[in-house]
């Protein structure tokens, strides 16, 4: 079993900062990549960004250059820097394993999810 959790959500103001931490402990050995979504009951869960099994990253066109990841599998850790955030931005942001399949724990674990509120 792979748990993840998040911590750092909160509110902020339009044009602010704020780092999403999240932590995976049990079975990490299990975790090829991780990556963040967000989700709201409007757009439903979307990638914001996502490290890949190749060692690439994904970043969603709404927060390109605006949001950064770092962390890995290795740290068993991802950070979310979000800068300059808009109210947009406003979502329950969760932390997303993506697991080896020969482990036989599934295809992925998720987080319970942080609140981010942006207020303009």
């Amino acid at each position: 079993q792979v748990r993840l959790v998040e911590s750092g959500g909160g509110s902020v103001q339009a044009g602010g900062s704020l780092t999403l931490s999240c932590v995976a402990s049990g079975d990490t050995i299990c975790i090829a990549a991780l990556g963040w979504y967000r989700q709201t009951p409007r757009k439903g869960r979307e990638l914001v960004a996502a490290n890949t099994r190749d060692g690439g990253t994904d970043y969603a066109d709404s927060v390109q250059s605006r949001f950064t990841i770092s962390g890995d599998t290795a740290k068993k850790t991802l950070t979310l820097h979000m800068n300059s955030v808009k109210p947009d931005d406003t979502a329950v942001y969760l932390c997303h394993a993506d697991l080896k399949t020969y482990c036989g724990l599934g295809y992925d674990s998720w987080g319970q999810g942080t609140q981010v509120t942006v207020s303009s």
